[in-house]
């Protein structure tokens, strides 16, 4: 690139990938009235990775997301309110809390994320399950880079 002429393959995943992110931030504010009608589009996420890793730490959550602590401690307020996540004393840190899962949250997150899987096994059903695979291996390999960061700085923590 260089300045000198135009790089099509970096310009056609500009144009995807905002035409995915667009439609990604979509579908979150969808999923996220499913599992609760009061509920933020950025919380599924985060419903979404107190599922995958068990409970955590909010500056743990913050930093795996790249917010602030305030608005991370926002949102689990919020979720919170609507019984969805609750808190307890870290046992290793009598200082700090550990955020996880309710029941009702757990329950409400697994039949929405149930009915997602298989939205996704609809439209991706003729593509075979190697290419499936692929994008997800790529899409990873992706959130594993700061793509605001300058070449050479450090990258963030995968995402999913």
């Amino acid at each position: 690139m260089g300045g000198i002429g135009v790089d099509h393959a970096f310009l056609a995943l500009e144009r995807e990938l905002a035409v995915f992110l667009r439609r990604a931030r979509a579908s979150s504010g969808e999923l996220a009235r499913e599992v609760h009608p009061e509920l933020e589009s950025a919380a599924y996420g985060l419903l979404m990775r107190l599922e995958d890793a068990g409970e955590q730490r909010a500056t743990d959550l913050a930093a795996y997301f790249g917010v602030g602590k305030a608005t991370m401690s926002r949102q689990l307020r919020a979720l919170e309110d609507l019984g969805l996540v609750a808190r307890a004393p870290d046992p290793a840190d009598g200082r700090a809390f550990l955020v996880q899962l309710t029941d009702e949250g757990r329950a409400r997150f697994r039949r929405v994320r149930g009915a997602r899987r298989t939205r996704y096994a609809r439209r991706l059903a003729a593509w075979e399950r190697s290419e499936v695979a692929e994008l997800a291996r790529l899409l990873h390999r992706l959130n594993s880079v700061q793509l605001t960061d300058e070449p050479g700085q450090g990258a963030r923590p995968p995402q999913e």
